[in-house]
């Protein structure tokens, strides 16, 4: 599987974005080919290697005629429809903008229709954007995977006044995304370089096991104090042929709550959707003995964990995390057996044979109704599964006494 991993310790632009991809090897001339199809004016890029903190960088600047056109979504729209883009291209590039118009009518409280874009709806933004959108379909990676973004701090002055870091629309685009800690006193992240990761990224998180190809990097137009004001692009295969996705972790130390409590919310929480919940016992302050509370979750349910463990616990605080999983493939099956069929799930690695494993409730529910072990239940299902042909299922076993059968078993 072809990767990508964008490090955004220096936050994302369009042009940051569009530089790394430049740098990592695709052709600026294929890129102004695109762009000229555009009814816009003239319109190019230009790309010049630049020094950042004494790193080296690939900087792209939109060359146009002077313009002060400010535009509404359908005008982009229709732009890109008339464009000579492909179909995947139109598509990619039609998605962010109405991401940014989601943003947008979100934060000013208007429809998505009457959104007006101000420095998006600009030449140089189109380009950006429209540029990168045929940049990553030439990349033709199948998965993009995203550090914790920095946006940075202070304030910025707009066209409807002065307002912190980050800006409105940015921080819409970004609701479910790690954000990193940053001590630069700046925007790092603006609209258009966040609504491009809302659309682009699978997953975030830490690097990937990845072999790289390439490495390009994409030079902002700000010099930092700090760090080099760069965005890297990693481009590689990846290491395993395995299922990822981004979870995130929510933990909670208690030592003022009884089990019956704490086994309360561990219910609640399974019943809100979490991926997994367990206890470990700790020792804390003045030697008295605790619990640590840790869930798993998607982020969707971040805000909805964090509330079930403040109410039911009475913790003062949470920590949490965004952890990048590894997982088998997988999908339900249903095996017949001696004692009904039994529902469970197929896994597997991608490449090799899958196995069975059948589904506790569905083994407890049948041994009750047939007065047998819960253990004769679930490997009569094993051997249902190898003999049916499921390849990877465990190797039959011996055969089991059938339900009604008067032979008995070993002690």
């Amino acid at each position: 599987m072809r990767l990508a991993y964008l490090d955004c310790a220096s936050g994302i632009s369009g042009d940051m974005m569009l530089g790394a991809l430049v740098d990592a090897g695709i052709d600026l001339a294929v890129l102004n080919e695109g762009l000229s199809t555009l009814a816009v004016g003239a319109c190019r890029l230009a790309a010049s290697e630049v020094k950042k903190k004494g790193f080296r960088a690939v900087q792209v600047r939109v060359e146009h005629e002077p313009q002060r056109a400010h535009r509404h979504l359908h005008h982009i729209v229709q732009l890109i429809n008339d464009s000579g883009l492909t179909d995947r291209q139109k598509d990619l590039a039609r998605r962010v903008f109405t991401r940014l118009g989601e943003a947008e009518a979100r934060v000013h409280g208007t429809t998505i229709q009457k959104v007006h874009f101000h420095e998006v709806g600009a030449i140089d933004s189109i380009a950006d954007i429209v540029a990168t959108c045929l940049g990553w379909d030439l990349l033709a990676v199948d998965r993009i995977v995203c550090s914790p973004v920095a946006v940075g701090g202070g304030q910025i002055t707009m066209e409807h006044g002065r307002l912190s870091v980050p800006a409105p629309a940015t921080a819409e685009l970004l609701r479910g995304v790690p954000i990193a800690e940053s001590e630069v006193q700046a925007e790092l992240t603006t609209p258009t370089g966040a609504a491009l990761l809302a659309t682009l990224v699978d997953a975030y998180g830490p690097f990937p096991s990845m072999t790289i190809h390439s490495i390009g990097y994409g030079a902002g137009t700000r010099d930092l104090e700090q760090q080099p004001n760069v965005l890297r692009l990693f481009v590689g295969d990846a290491a395993e042929a395995l299922a990822a996705d981004t979870a995130w972790v929510v933990e909670t130390n208690l030592d003022h709550v009884s089990g019956e409590v704490i086994g309360y919310c561990t219910t609640r929480l399974w019943e809100a959707g979490a991926l997994d919940v367990y206890t470990t016992s700790i020792q804390m302050k003045k030697n008295r003995p605790g619990v640590k509370l840790t869930v798993l979750c998607p982020a969707e349910l971040l805000e909805k964990v964090e509330r079930i463990l403040f109410r039911e616990t009475g913790t003062l605080g949470v920590r949490r995390w965004p952890v990048s999983r590894h997982k088998l493939e997988r999908q339900a099956h249903t095996v017949e057996t001696a004692y009904g069929p039994i529902e469970g799930k197929l896994s597997w690695i991608s490449g090799q044979q899958p196995s069975f494993a059948p589904e506790f409730e569905a083994c407890a529910r049948a041994a009750q109704q047939h007065g047998v072990a819960l253990r004769t239940v679930y490997e009569a299902a094993q051997r249902a599964a190898a003999s049916s042909g499921e390849p990877g299922a465990l190797p039959a076993a011996p055969a089991e006494d059938a339900p009604g059968s008067t032979q008995g078993g070993s002690a």
